[in-house]
């Protein structure tokens, strides 16, 4: 394409787009298709693996595809498409991204006898993969927008279960309340663990390791600094990254001039890349090209 367009909306949807039994999308997730707010991403999926069930899954898998830093161009299309599908597609649009998303998780799994036991199917470790993608998406909102007041975090918090009901987690399964996922939460922090294997792997995304090395150079630093600076402590101490104040300084101010072009660029850029993967995204399911 060669200008970004306005995100379209799903067949018979309203200004908000569309939604289970005709649920609005909330004023909230339309302002977090962002492209700045990819800054975060790195941290996120770092936090997802973080758990070592998920990060084992990642580096052991016969699926290399799911690796970033063998095919980083696949990976960040298939994760980002995923996103913008859980936030805005309609509910047709997410079965066929599930049913894409299958298809792959069915070779991920633990050799027999292995240490540590993982599975793609298994509902909590994709729960954990939401949850991770849901806080670090009010932790971006509340840096690029300020504190989203107690009706428009009720309707993200709300709106949020596609996470992980676009992947096998039932609805039943998202916690409850806002408070009851804080709760969940920081159970899901005191489990926390890596080896050797997965805290490389997780380093090498925070200093852009899967890039070559020339562009590694440039942006590494850069990409470093974002992505631990999004990290809540937790995670920073699990795969041992240092933090100092002068660390802090630089990232809020980097964060505030992400801020500033989130809130001044045009609608249709502010939107790009997520624009494009969705319109993609129809156009495979329309004319029935595999997704993943």
């Amino acid at each position: 394409m060669t200008s970004a367009p306005t995100l379209p909306l799903a067949a018979g949807s309203g200004p908000d787009g569309p939604g289970a039994a005709g649920e609005p999308i909330p004023r909230v997730v339309r302002e977090l298709v962002s492209g700045p707010s990819l800054a975060a991403g790195g941290a996120n999926v770092i936090m997802q693996l973080s758990r070592l069930p998920v990060g084992l899954g990642v580096v052991e898998s016969k699926v290399e595809s799911g690796r970033i830093d063998r095919h980083p161009v696949k990976r960040t299309r298939t994760t980002l498409t995923y996103l913008i599908v859980a936030m805005l597609g309609g509910p047709d649009e997410r079965v066929w991204m599930r049913e894409e998303i299958n298809r792959q998780h069915r070779r991920v799994r633990s050799e027999p006898g292995a240490d540590v036991r993982y599975n793609a199917f298994d509902r909590e470790l994709q729960l954990w993969v939401a949850a991770c993608i849901y806080w670090g998406m009010e932790d971006v909102y509340r840096r690029f927008y300020g504190e989203p007041s107690e009706a428009a975090l009720a309707d993200f918090y709300r709106h949020g279960r596609r996470f992980a009901t676009t992947l096998q987690v039932p609805d039943d399964m998202w916690p409850e309340s806002r408070e009851a996922f804080e709760e969940y939460w920081r159970d899901g922090l005191a489990k926390l663990s890596s080896t050797p294997e997965t805290r490389a792997y997780l380093r090498g995304i925070a200093k852009a390791a899967f890039l070559p090395r020339s562009v590694q150079r440039v942006v590494g630093p850069a990409n470093r600094l974002l992505t631990v600076g999004f990290l809540p402590p937790e995670f920073r101490e699990e795969l041992g990254f240092t933090w100092t104040a002068r660390d802090q300084r630089a990232f809020d101010a980097g964060v505030r001039a992400l801020a500033l072009a989130n809130r001044t660029m045009p609608r249709p850029m502010r939107e790009f890349p997520f624009n494009a993967y969705l319109w993609d995204f129809r156009r495979r399911m329309r004319t029935g090209r595999s997704f993943v």
